[in-house]
This record gives C-alpha cells, sequence and structure tokens, in this order.
C-alpha cells in the first residue's frame, strides 16, 4: 500500500545520520547535542523517590501544579512577569514537542513563518504539516546577525509568525536588545505571533544577557515560548520542556497538546519541581559550559581552524576553508570515516544550498574527549598540508 508523503522531501535527520555512523565507525560523537556525562545523582534519586511513593500515573494535562507553579516563580525572578501556572504554563514531552504543538496550533493552510537559517531541523517540517508556507531568511555574515530589512521585505499579508531562537542552535549566536526593539516595531500593528525557541537560555557566554521575550511587555501578549528541562539539567533523554503562553493561545495549545501527548512523566514532573529549588542549578550552567567551550577553543588556537567562539548553546561551529574545498556534508562524511570524530554539517539546516565550509561540534563532553577529538582535527590539518588528499 501506498500513501502520499506529507513531507516528500524529508529523510532521516542528519543528527540520527550522523550518530549512526559515529557507531558504525567506532567514532567519537561530537554531532548530537547531549552530553556525555550524567546528571546530578540528586536529582536522580528524586525521580526513585516519586516512582516509590506511586506516583506513575498520568499527570494532569498541563502539567502537576507544583511543577507550574514553580516555573511560575523561576520566570518572574528571572524577567519579571508572572505567568498564570494554572492557565499560562503548559509542561511538554520536551522542546522539539512543544514547537510541533505551538505551530499545529497557530498555523493554517497557506499561512507563511519566517524563518531564521541555519534553522533547527524541527520548524520547516512542522510548518509544512499544518499546511503553512515557510519563508526562510538567512543570518548573515560570521556572527550570524539579523537582516531586519529582509524580514520587512518578505512579511506579507498571509504572516502568522515569526520564529525566533536565542542561544541559536547551530550558531551559537545570540538575539539582542537592539533585534528585540526592532522586532517590536515590526509586529506593532500586525497580527503575527513569535514562537521564541529559548531552550539554551542559562548556557550563555561572556557575561552576555539572554533577552527572553518574557522580559519585553510588548511581545509577550503576541508570544509561545519554548523551554527545556534536558538542556538545563543534562537530562535529554527524558524529553521534558514546557511551554508559557498568554491564556488565549495557552487555550489553542493545550488542544493540540492534549491529542498528541496528553500529558508527560509523572514522576520526573515532581522530581523537577523539587529540584528547580536549587537555583544554583541553573545559574551557574552559563560558566560550566563556557569552561568547556573555552578548553576545546584554545586546543585548536593555533591551527587553520576560524573559530568564532560560542555566544550560547553547547555547540561551537568550525571554518575549514582555509585548508579544503570540500562540500560540508563530504568533509563530515571524511572526518567520521577516516579520522574518527563525528560532527554535523551545517548545510543540512538550510533550506536552499549552502556553500559555506563550517561544521558544527557539541562540546557537552568530558574534559578528556574534547581533547581527543581536538587532537584527531589537528592531525586532519597536518595530513592535508602533508599532502592528504582532502
Amino acid at each position: 500500500m501506498k500513501i502520499e508523503s506529507k513531507l516528500p522531501n524529508v529523510g532521516t535527520s542528519i543528527f540520527a545520520t550522523m550518530s549512526q555512523m559515529a557507531r558504525d565507525y567506532s567514532a567519537i560523537n561530537l554531532s548530537q547535542g547531549f552530553p556525555d556525562f550524567n546528571c546530578d545523582k540528586e536529582l536522580i534519586d528524586l525521580v526513585h523517590k516519586y516512582q516509590i511513593e506511586g506516583q506513575n500515573q498520568y499527570a494532569p494535562m498541563p502539567g502537576i501544579p507544583k511543577l507550574r507553579e514553580i516555573i511560575s516563580q523561576k520566570i518572574f525572578k528571572l524577567y519579571g512577569e508572572r505567568y498564570n501556572p494554572d492557565t499560562e504554563i503548559t509542561i511538554t514531552a520536551g522542546a522539539t514537542q512543544a514547537l510541533f504543538t505551538a505551530i499545529l496550533a497557530s498555523v493554517g493552510v497557506g499561512d507563511e513563518v519566517i524563518v531564521f537559517e541555519p534553522a533547527y531541523d524541527s520548524y520547516i517540517p512542522a510548518i509544512i504539516m499544518a499546511g503553512g508556507v515557510p519563508i526562510p531568511i538567512e543570518l548573515k555574515g560570521d556572527d550570524f546577525y539579523f537582516d531586519w530589512d529582509e524580514v520587512k521585505q518578505k512579511i506579507s499579508s498571509r504572516t502568522i509568525m515569526i520564529i525566533i531562537n536565542s542561544p541559536h542552535n547551530p550558531s551559537g549566536s545570540i538575539i539582542t536588545e537592539q533585534d528585540i526593539k526592532i522586532l517590536e516595531e515590526i509586529i506593532s500593528n500586525r497580527d503575527i505571533l513569535i514562537l521564541s525557541d529559548e531552550v539554551y537560555e542559562h548556557i550563555i557566554f561572556d557575561n552576555h544577557k539572554h533577552c527572553s521575550v518574557a522580559l519585553y511587555k510588548n511581545l509577550i501578549s503576541k508570544s509561545i515560548l519554548v523551554f527545556s528541562f534536558g538542556k538545563t539539567y543534562h537530562t535529554t533523554g527524558w524529553k521534558m520542556g514546557y511551554v508559557l503562553a498568554p491564556e488565549n493561545l495557552t487555550k489553542e495549545f493545550r488542544k493540540v497538546h492534549q491529542f498528541n501527548v496528553f500529558s508527560v512523566n509523572t514522576p520526573i514532573q515532581y522530581a523537577y519541581s523539587d529540584y528547580m529549588n536549587i537555583e544554583e542549578k541553573y545559574h551557574s550552567l552559563g560558566k560550566f559550559y563556557e569552561a568547556k567551550r573555552d578548553y576545546f577553543n584554545n586546543q585548536l588556537f593555533n591551527s587553520d581552524f576560524k573559530i568564532v567562539p560560542s555566544k550560547g548553546t553547547y555547540f561551537q561551529l568550525l571554518d575549514y576553508s582555509e585548508f579544503s574545498d570540500l562540500h560540508d556534508f563530504d568533509f563530515a562524511m571524511k572526518l567520521v570515516k577516516e579520522f574518527g570524530i563525528a560532527v554535523i554539517p551545517l548545510s543540512p539546516f538550510y533550506t536552499n544550498k549552502n556553500e559555506r565550509k563550517l561544521i558544527r561540534i557539541c562540546f557537552a563532553k568530558s574534559e578528556e574527549v574534547l581533547y581527543n577529538s581536538a587532537q584527531k582535527l589537528l592531525t586532519l590539518v597536518k595530513k592535508v598540508y602533508d599532502g592528504f588528499n582532502l
């Protein structure tokens, strides 16, 4: 039996592809974005505690009240906005489910959604499945800045949503206060939603400020914000996140949420609700990953890889144009097959052909893994100058 594909141009994601190749070639995996170290034992013990106590059945559809209340308190302390835990906060099965649900609840047939590229790979398939039309706009320059003039040109009467992501995966760039002010002006007299992907909110470096949409009163009424427990607490495999939105938008979000997951892992919700009281755990996260970024980048300091240090996330881009003309996908294939290190090429994050010589590495790894990875990359460069065909 054949069915008409809703995503005829979509195959296996580059993350799954490269992770599988890392296994096939026994390579170091710096491709998929997850830590190679465990989460805090105290958090694991809390999950077990609530399992033993019998919290193993369905949670309420929006999430347990205790967790939604502590999230409301956290957001107020960090950003000064009080989201109602009953009507404006929803616990989700990870950020990707939250993004998909937000798009499905908001985007209709023919609606246009502006997406900044390189873009996290779930945005555009979700828009297409909702019947919408993605409008890609490339971030510019080595520091991946917004071209707001192009945004103004591409907004039409069909524009229903703009997706922003800061700190940005895959580039590691961040949105600035000036960017937010321009965005406010652009949508001030338009019915355009902002879907703000803020899953790396606490992983931001060099004393930069995270410009959460929750800081800006003029945007809050038009915005859906998505967050991740997995990125904050080193628990990506638990697939837990949450969404903030004003009551009218939350009602529409939950209409879809109740039918694609209904509710999410009960004992883990109780565990997070206790663990979030230890505020230092997320306040210290930026410095923790900044040290890893700096350690890895310092290993490559005198190499021919060009590095623009990441401003946030646990990803670093490396420019290899000084010593190779290979397409980034072919370059990544060489690395995993011949040098034992799996990375992510940047081109799959674009709709149209992109020729930038960039690869993304994940530095959420142990110091030993980062050192060994850097040595493999340095060996590659040395071999190129010794005559290796690349």
